[in-house]
C-alpha cells in the first residue's frame, strides 16, 4: 500500500502517544525523533527479515565484510531517502507543525570510525543493500567512538565522545543477546592428543560474553535490508563473581569502549590488540555457527561464506577461522588451510610502512597464545613451501613471523585468495613497491577496486537543491541509476542552466557562513571561493602545503593591501590522533594564522580562515555542497585513494590536485582541462628516495618566497606558536622535509594563481563544474560493490529494484 500524509500522520500520532502519552504539541524534538525512529525502523524490520528468509530460501553465498570502523553518520535520514519516505516526512510535519530538520537533529552521529577507512565501509553498506547483494557488516560497537574535538587556545584537546549517552542513543540498533558468544583471550595454551586430534588446552584463560547489536541497512526502494553487527565486551554470568569491583569489571568492558585506544604505550597497544581479535572472533564464531545451522558440510564452507578483510586490523579472521575449523570441527591442516584461503579476500588501504600493523610476538602470544601458535604454523609451512623454489631472501621478506614481529598484512595476503587496492595507482603500488614480492608470488590474486562513494547520501541529502535542479533537466532516474548524470553534459553551454548552478551554489555556502558564525563568531563573504581542505590530519595530506601558501599570501596583503586578489575563505576540517605530536603542532599553527588573519582588518577581508573543530560527517555534509575547491594535495604516492575528492567533486567542487590515489582517475575522467593539477609525480617522488638528491635546506637558502613564509613560523610574526613553529621549520629545513612540502610550494602557487584567473570567468568556472558534477557518477560506490561482488566474492544481486513505488508499510 503507498503511503500518503493522512496515513502517516495517523499512524505518527498514535505511535507518539503509546510511547509518551501525548500530543504533538506537548512533545518534545526527542520524543518526536524517537517516535519517527520507531514507526520508521518497525516497518523496514518486515524487510529485514524477509531478506534474510530469502538468502536462506535461495541458499545464497554470504559474505561477511569485517572492519574496524564503520562511520554512517546518521541514519534518519539515509533510511528515510532508501525507503521512499523522505519528502512524505517533511511534507507530513510541516501539515502538523513540526520542524522536520529540528527533529533531525536531535540524532547523534554514529561515533565508530574516524575517517575514509569507516565512511568507505559505511558506503558501501549503503550500496551493496542498495544493490541488494547478500553482505553483512561486521564491526565493534564503540561507547565513546573516536573523541570529540575541542580547540583551546588554538590546540585540539580531546573529549570523550559520548554518542550512546545522548538521550537519543542509538535509535537504530537491536540487541540480540541470544546471539552472543564467547570469546576466549589470554592465559596459556597445551596441546594435547585426543582421538587422532590435536586439542588445545586452555589454562587461565580469560572469557569474554561478545554480545551483537544489529543495526539494519535499507536499500533504495528496493526492500532489501541487510545487517551491520556489532559487537560489545560484557563479562559472562557464570563467571561475574571473579569481577567484584568497577576497576576489575572495566578490564573487559574497555575493551568496547573507545575507538583507537592511543597506542604509543604498551597498555593502549595491548587493547587494540584485544578489540581486534574480540571482533574477529566473535564474528568468525557467529558466522561459522550460523553456517552449521543450515548446512551439513563444513570442508565446503567457501563454497557459501565469504569473509572481507578492510584493511590489516581484522587480519586475525585467517588465523581464527584456521583455528575453528582445526579446533573445533576437526578438519585436516590441509583441508582447513583450502577453505580459509577460498573463505579470505583482503583489501590493503595504505602504502605507510606505519600503518601496515605489526605486533610483537610477547603481546600476541600474552593476548591470544593460540592464535600465536597457529600463525606460526602457517608461516612455517609458507616458508617450507617455498624453499628451494624463490629466492632466499624474497621467502625472508615475505614471511609473516620476521624480527619478533607477527607482520597481518602478510597474513592477509597469504591467507587469502585475493588482494586489491583501492584505486589505479595505490595498486599499482603495491604491485610494484608495498607488496612486491608477494605479487611476485602470487600474481593472479592481485587487482584494484577504485573507492566509490554513496551519490545518494552526498548529492540527494547532502544537497537536495541541487539534486531538484539536476530532477528539471534529467527527470528523477538518475536517481536510481547514477550514470545517467553523465547526460548533465549535453547542458554545458546552456546559460540558464549554469546560472541555476551558480545560485544553489551560494545559497550553500549562504548557509555554511551562517553556520561558521554561529560556531566561531567570525563573518565570511559566501562570494569569495570557499577553499576547503578536509580530512584526517597527517603530514603525507600536507595541510601544511596550504597553511604556507596562506601564510604567503596574508604577508603580500600586508605588503600591498590593494592586491587584486580573488578573495577566498579557507575551510579546514580534521582531527590529528592523540599522540601524533606533529599534525597537533600543525593545528596549532593554522589556529593561531586563522587568529592573526580574521582579526586584521588592514588586509580588508580579503582572505579568512576558519578551522571548524570536531570534524564527522554531519558537518562534511554542510561544508561539502558549498566548497569551491577540493584541496586534494598529499604527495604523490602516499595517498591510497580518497573519497573526498569524490564527494566534493559531485557537489560542484573544483580538484586542486597532486597526480596521487584517485585524482589520477579523476583527472583521467573531467579532463586536464576541468582540474588543478600540479606537484611532483610517483616517479619524481621515487626517484628522490632512489638518489637522496632533495637537500630542502637549498629551497629555504636560495627561493626568498619560502625563505620568508618559513621564516614567519619562528620570528614572532604568527603569535603563539614559538615551540610549535620552530617544530614545522625545522622539519621542512634540517630534517630535510618528508613530504616534499617545499619542492611542490611554487608550483602550488601557479596552480592557485590559475584558479583565481579561471574563477573570474564565472561561466567557464560554472562549466567546468558541471563536467565535474557529470563525470562523478563513475566514482559511485554502486558501481564499486558490483565488482567486488562479481570478480571477488562470486555472489548475485537477489533485490528486485523496482523504483519509488516500492512503498514500506506501516
Amino acid at each position: 500500500m503507498e503511503l500518503d500524509k493522512t496515513l502517516f500522520i495517523e499512524s505518527f500520532k498514535k505511535r507518539l502517544s503509546q510511547k509518551y502519552a501525548i500530543d504533538v504539541s506537548d512533545a518534545t524534538n526527542s520524543e518526536l525523533y524517537d517516535t519517527l525512529c520507531s514507526l520508521v525502523k518497525s516497518s523496514y524490520s518486515v524487510s529485514w527479515r524477509q531478506t534474510w528468509k530469502d538468502y536462506l530460501k535461495e541458499n545464497e553465498k554470504q559474505v561477511y565484510y569485517f572492519s574496524i570502523e564503520f562511520l554512517p553518520g546518521k541514519l534518519l535520514k539515509s533510511n528515510l531517502l532508501n525507503m521512499g519516505w523522505y519528502q512524505l516526512v517533511i511534507d507530513s510535519f510541516k501539515e502538523i507543525g513540526i520542524d522536520f530538520e529540528q527533529v533531525a537533529a536531535v540524532e547523534p552521529d554514529m561515533a565508530l570510525g574516524n575517517g575514509g577507512l569507516g565512511r568507505l565501509a559505511a558506503d558501501f553498506m549503503d550500496s551493496l543493500a542498495s544493490e541488494g547483494y547478500p553482505v553483512n557488516g561486521n564491526g565493534i560497537r564503540y561507547r565513546y567512538g573516536l573523541f570529540k574535538q575541542r580547540f583551546v587556545n588554538g590546540y585540539q584537546v580531546e573529549l570523550p565522545d559520548e554518542w550512546l549517552k545522548t538521550a537519543a542513543g542509538n535509535a537504530w540498533e537491536i540487541r540480540r543477546a541470544s546471539k552472543a558468544v564467547t570469546v576466549t583471550m589470554g592465559g596459556h595454551v597445551e596441546l594435547v592428543q585426543k582421538n587422532g586430534y590435536l586439542e588445545p588446552i586452555y589454562k587461565d584463560a580469560t572469557l569474554i560474553k561478545a554480545v551483537p547489536y544489529d543495526v539494519g541497512i535499507v536499500g533504495y526502494h528496493n526492500q532489501h535490508v541487510n545487517t551491520l553487527r556489532l559487537w560489545s565486551a560484557e563479562i559472562p554470568e557464570a563467571v561475574e563473581s571473579c569481577y567484584p569491583t568497577i576497576e576489575a569489571r572495566r578490564q573487559i568492558e574497555d575493551i568496547t569502549t573507545v575507538l583507537y585506544p592511543d597506542d604509543s604505550n604498551e597498555a593502549g597497544r595491548r587493547l587494540r590488540l584485544k578489540q581486534e581479535y574480540f571482533f574477529v572472533s566473535a564474528g568468525v564464531q557467529s558466522i561459522i555457527r550460523h553456517y552449521k545451522k543450515y548446512h551439513e558440510t563444513i570442508d565446503q564452507i567457501s563454497q557459501r561464506v565469504a569473509i572481507h578483510i578492510n584493511d590489516t586490523h581484522p587480519a586475525m579472521c585467517v588465523a581464527e577461522f584456521m583455528r575453528i575449523l582445526l579446533d573445533e570441527e576437526h578438519l585436516s591442516w590441509e583441508k582447513a588451510w583450502e577453505q580459509t584461503v577460498k573463505t579470505m579476500s583482503y583489501t590493503n588501504h595504505t602504502i605507510m610502512a606505519e600503518a601496515l600493523e605489526t605486533w610483537d610476538i610477547p603481546l600476541l602470544n600474552e593476548i591470544q597464545p593460540r592464535i600465536l601458535q597457529i600463525v606460526a604454523e602457517i608461516d612455517h609451512r609458507f616458508v617450507a613451501h617455498l624453499a628451494g623454489k624463490m629466492d632466499g631472501q624474497l621467502i625472508e621478506r615475505t614471511r609473516i613471523i620476521s624480527g619478533g614481529k607477527v607482520h597481518m598484512a602478510h597474513l592477509a595476503v597469504i591467507g587469502s585468495h585475493s588482494t586489491n587496492g583501492v584505486a589505479q595507482l595505490h595498486t599499482d603500488l603495491l604491485k610494484s613497491d608495498v607488496l612486491r614480492d608477494f605479487y611476485t608470488l602470487y600474481p593472479e590474486r592481485f587487482n584494484n577496486k577504485t573507492n566509490g562513494i554513496a551519490l545518494r547520501r552526498w548529492l540527494q541529502l547532502a544537497n537536495p537543491e541541487l539534486a531538484a535542479i539536476i530532477d528539471q533537466k534529467l527527470g528523477r532516474n538518475w536517481r536510481q541509476n547514477a550514470c545517467q548524470l553523465q547526460q548533465l553534459q549535453q547542458y554545458n553551454t546552456d546559460e540558464q542552466f549554469l546560472k541555476k548552478l551558480a545560485v544553489v551554489k551560494l545559497h550553500n555556502k549562504q548557509r555554511l557562513a551562517k553556520l561558521i558564525e554561529e560556531r566561531t563568531g567570525v563573518t565570511v563573504d559566501p562570494t569569495a571561493i570557499f577553499d576547503v581542505q578536509i580530512k584526517r590530519l597527517h603530514a603525507y595530506k600536507r595541510q601544511l602545503l596550504n597553511l604556507l601558501r596562506i601564510i604567503k599570501l596574508y604577508l603580500d596583503l600586508k605588503e600591498n593591501p590593494d592586491l587584486a586578489i580573488v578573495p577566498r575563505v579557507f575551510i579546514f576540517g580534521a582531527k590529528a590522533a592523540p599522540s601524533y605530536h606533529y599534525a597537533k603542532s600543525i593545528i596549532k599553527c593554522i589556529n593561531e594564522t586563522a587568529a592573526l588573519i580574521n582579526h586584521d582588518s588592514t588586509i580588508q577581508g580579503k582572505i579568512k580562515v576558519i578551522f571548524l573543530e570536531n570534524y564527522d560527517v554531519s558537518l562534511a555534509e554542510q561544508i561539502i555542497p558549498a566548497a569551491d575547491i577540493s584541496e586534494q594535495i598529499s604527495t604523490a604516492s602516499k595517498e591510497a585513494s580518497g573519497t573526498s575528492n569524490m564527494k566534493l567533486m559531485l557537489n560542484g567542487a573544483l580538484t586542486v590536485a597532486t597526480l596521487d590515489g584517485a585524482n589520477v582517475e579523476i583527472k583521467e575522467q573531467v579532463g586536464a582541462d576541468n582540474i588543478f593539477m600540479f606537484g611532483l609525480t610517483k616517479q619524481e617522488v621515487y626517484r628522490y628516495y632512489q638518489d637522496h638528491s632533495y637537500h630542502s635546506l637549498d629551497y629555504y637558502h636560495h627561493n626568498l618566497v619560502i625563505h620568508r613564509v618559513l621564516d614567519a613560523l619562528i620570528d614572532g610574526t604568527i603569535p603563539n606558536i614559538a615551540a610549535e613553529g620552530h617544530e614545522i621549520f625545522d622539519s621542512l629545513t634540517y630534517l630535510n622535509d618528508d613530504y616534499f612540502v617545499l619542492r611542490d610550494f611554487e608550483d602550488y602557487l601557479r596552480i592557485q594563481d590559475q584558479v583565481d584567473e579561471t574563477y573570474r570567468d564565472q561561466k567557464k568556472w560554472q562549466q567546468m563544474s558541471l563536467i565535474n558534477i557529470a563525470k562523478a557518477c563513475h566514482f559511485s560506490s554502486d558501481i564499486t560493490v558490483k565488482k567486488y561482488a562479481s570478480e571477488i566474492w562470486q555472489v548475485r544481486s537477489v533485490a528486485q529494484k523496482g523504483g519509488v513505488n516500492i512503498g514500506y508499510p506501516l
